[in-house]
Parts: structure tokens; C-alpha cells; sequence
């Protein structure tokens, strides 16, 4: 990675998306500006910022004069940029095992809990806090399957992965719903494992600029 690289993410403190990337860019030690995005105030919706990701989401990465969207599309990015130390595992098998725990995660359990879905859901007359429990708790039974397939001390053997900067993020939503994970033993097992690495604890949302202090 060139040593004059600048990188600004864009980010919300309690956005797991944004968080996903924020652990990678840890682990990786890489330099980065934080540009902070009040989601709840409704910034990522202003022309600015839609000029940008007409999505109007995070994390969104700007560096060498382009800009990327998509959680794991940005972290594909910075394994290409800075591939020591990896956040892939070594074999095929376990990669694709790895891809199936984020894939879960990102294009299941995530895109039905997020905020706009469940902003919608209450707009509907619905819970939105059932929803999302629900949802969750469907998602976390197929990843704890995996895992018991491939887990070691984190999700894919003793190897930091990718499949740890997702499940991390989202192991936090379940727990804002009031998800039980009595029945997912090796998901917390593992979760409270790499919560006491000081790679993770930097990406917290607690430890952002733009955290709201209980």
C-alpha cells in the first residue's frame, strides 16, 4: 500500500455495515480519515452526500480519487490494497465456509433489520422490535451451524476473518433487540473472544467521534 494514500470513511458509530469496515481497517492498521454521517438526523439523505452513494447508506470509502459503497465490496478493497495481515482464510474450503457465514449475515439476517425496513415495518402498524428479533434469530441458527463446522477460536479456525467483522456487528443488533442466545452457544463463545481483542475494542461503536455517550 502506497504510504501516501489518503482514505476518508464515511460512517455512522452504531452502524454495523459501517462497523464491519471499521474492524477490517483495525486490523490492518490502515491510516484513515473518519468522516462521521448522523443517520438518525437524516445527513446521508442530503445532496451532498447523495452525490456520493445515491443510496444514501454507509460505510462509504473514498480513496485514490474514487469513492466505494458496500460493506463487503470496501473490505475486498482494502485485502487487495494491504494483504498482511489477511483476513482470508488459507484454503478454498474454509474461504467459502467464511463467505457463507458473511453471506448470511449481509444478505440475510442485516438488510431485513436495518433501520429503513424496520422504520417501515412500525410505519405498517407492525413490531418493529419482533421483526427484527425474528429475523435475527433466524440468521443466528444458520451461522451457529457453520460454526460448528469450521469455528475455532474465531469464526474460521484461529485465523481473524471477515466472517468475524460481520458476526461481531451483528451479535450487537441481537442483543439491542432483546434476541436470546441461550441456543447459540458457539456464536457468544466466540463473539465475547474476539470482543476482548484491542483490534476489535477500536471499533466499537462506543470508541467512534460520533457516539452518543449514554
Amino acid at each position: 500500500m502506497s504510504s501516501n494514500m489518503d482514505y476518508t470513511l464515511f460512517s455512522y458509530w452504531r452502524s454495523s455495515c459501517s462497523w464491519r469496515v471499521r474492524i477490517v481497517l483495525s486490523i490492518k492498521n490502515i491510516p484513515h480519515h473518519y468522516h462521521a454521517i448522523n443517520l438518525l438526523s437524516g445527513e446521508q439523505k442530503g445532496d451532498e452526500f447523495i452525490e456520493k452513494n445515491p443510496l444514501k447508506q454507509v460505510p462509504y470509502l473514498h480513496g485514490e480519487g474514487v469513492g466505494i459503497s458496500q460493506s463487503l465490496a470496501i473490505i475486498h478493497y482494502l485485502e487487495d490494497i494491504q494483504p498482511t495481515p489477511s483476513v482470508l482464510p488459507s484454503t478454498p474450503i474454509l474461504r467459502a465456509k467464511m463467505w457463507e457465514i458473511c453471506e448470511i449475515i449481509n444478505s440475510w439476517i442485516q438488510p431485513l433489520q436495518n433501520l429503513t425496513i424496520i422504520n417501515r415495518i412500525e410505519a405498517l402498524g407492525g413490531n418493529k422490535t419482533e421483526w427484527a428479533a425474528e429475523v435475527i434469530t433466524d440468521g443466528l441458527r444458520a451461522v451457529e451451524r457453520v460454526l460448528e463446522q469450521v469455528a475455532g477460536t474465531y469464526c474460521v479456525g484461529d485465523q481473524l476473518t471477515i466472517a468475524d467483522a460481520c458476526l461481531v456487528p451483528q451479535v450487537y443488533n441481537a442483543r439491542r433487540f432483546n434476541v436470546d442466545l441461550t441456543p447459540f452457544p458457539i456464536v457468544s463463545r466466540v463473539t465475547e473472544a474476539l470482543l476482548a481483542l484491542p483490534e476489535i475494542q477500536r471499533a466499537a461503536p462506543e470508541n467512534q467521534p460520533d457516539a452518543v455517550k449514554a
